[in-house]
């Protein structure tokens, strides 16, 4: 089964990532509560609730109170406050980011800009590239449509552009408001679910062409599952966009389990038999199910779980959050194989592998400011 990989030399280095959650929070019986009180009285409504409580999910954090949340003001307004939010939230967690790294806003090369959560053009990159320093022939790489697989495709598009121009830096920019695709009319189970799952969250990293400590990328590929389009979708209404998830999304990893053990065989290495494993929390399903098939003990996929069940499912920022509690648990000797996935509407896999390194930045660097995970206030 090929996915037209080829070796590579793998310079590149994904650095520690900053992650920042909004400051309202939603437990699980906040979400069950609600839940309860909008969709009383519907036949489904018992199924979801069992669903939602199976999620694992304790908390999430979203960007305005989930009372203001629950009423809808149309797709113009609620499109406002994403370019609001998005604005407010971004640069401080990407200074972050760019002092864990070692670097400044002028020796990036590339911006890679994530999201799947409201629209802008030009694309938040170019707000970013007038506002924090970042020079004018920054290249400017928005991704809009691939979903949670976001996250793990800009990992692997950072790689390649440095690949294709060594010594390049890039920053990558996940900026995922889920709650401001909250569907208050919709109660089908699959919506319903969704309600109790995603989380709103900001990421960023950098992937250094030279030098830097994190995970070295070695290789990458991508893999779509056939005729599986519709699994996971939007319906673009006049009132946004409505969120469809099919009830066979869960059971997808049967068929990407064998892509992944094949990526790393292709390398060399024994998927089952790695130092870690930043994967994208779907839901518990989803790491259950590539724990079993892939043979990895539960353990391995800790950060994953962690993500899940303190900030939900928050879409493409999930690798990046996952991969910040490996760096902050400080436990990863030089040489540690790894593996990186990430998975979204296609459905699609973005995968990577690669080895963690440390290493003295480059003799330009900024004053570190420590990232962390806490509520942006």
């Amino acid at each position: 089964m090929s996915t037209h990989r080829r070796r590579m030399p793998g310079m590149a280095t994904l650095c520690k990532p900053a992650v920042s959650v909004p400051e309202y929070v939603i437990t699980m019986e906040d979400t069950l509560e609600f839940a309860k009180k909008v969709h009383k009285g519907k036949p489904q409504l018992p199924l979801a609730l069992r669903l939602i409580q199976k999620t694992g999910v304790r908390k999430r954090h979203i960007v305005q109170p989930i009372e203001k949340t629950l009423l809808h003001p149309g797709f113009e307004e609620r499109n406002r406050i994403y370019e609001l939010e998005s604005k407010k939230r971004c640069p401080e967690v990407i200074e972050n980011a760019l002092a864990n790294a070692g670097l400044t806003a002028q020796d990036i090369d590339a911006i890679i800009y994530v999201s799947c959560t409201g629209f802008m053009m030009p694309s938040l990159t170019a707000w970013l590239i007038n506002t924090m320093g970042f020079r004018y022939d920054t290249r400017q790489i928005p991704i809009a449509q691939l979903g949670c697989a976001a996250g793990g495709a800009a990992i692997n598009r950072a790689f390649d552009f440095c690949e294709a121009h060594p010594d390049s830096n890039v920053l990558i920019v996940s900026c995922e408001l889920c709650s401001l695709c909250y569907q208050p009319v919709d109660d089908n189970v699959g919506s319903l679910l969704s309600d109790g799952l995603f989380g709103d969250a900001v990421a960023a990293a950098v992937v250094r062409g030279n030098g830097g400590t994190g995970v070295r990328l070695e290789r990458n590929a991508s893999y779509l599952i056939p005729n599986t389009e519709d699994w996971i979708s939007y319906a673009v209404r006049s009132t946004g966009f409505h969120f469809q998830l099919d009830r066979r999304v869960p059971g997808t990893m049967e068929p990407l389990a064998p892509i992944l053990r094949q990526l790393a065989a292709d390398h060399g290495w024994n998927v089952a038999n790695l130092d870690f494993y930043i994967i994208h929390a779907g839901g518990p399903r989803i790491l259950d199910d590539l724990c079993k098939y892939l043979n990895v003990d539960r353990g391995m996929f800790r950060h994953s779980w962690s993500t899940l069940s303190e900030y939900g499912n928050i879409a493409s920022a999930v690798v990046l959050e996952a991969l910040r509690r490996l760096f902050e648990e400080d436990e990863m000797l030089p040489g540690g194989s790894g593996i990186i996935a990430g998975f979204g509407p296609g459905i699609t896999a973005e995968m990577a592998v690669g080895s963690w390194v440390t290493d003295v930045p480059r003799s330009r660097q900024a004053t570190p400011i420590a990232a962390s995970a806490t509520p942006l206030v």
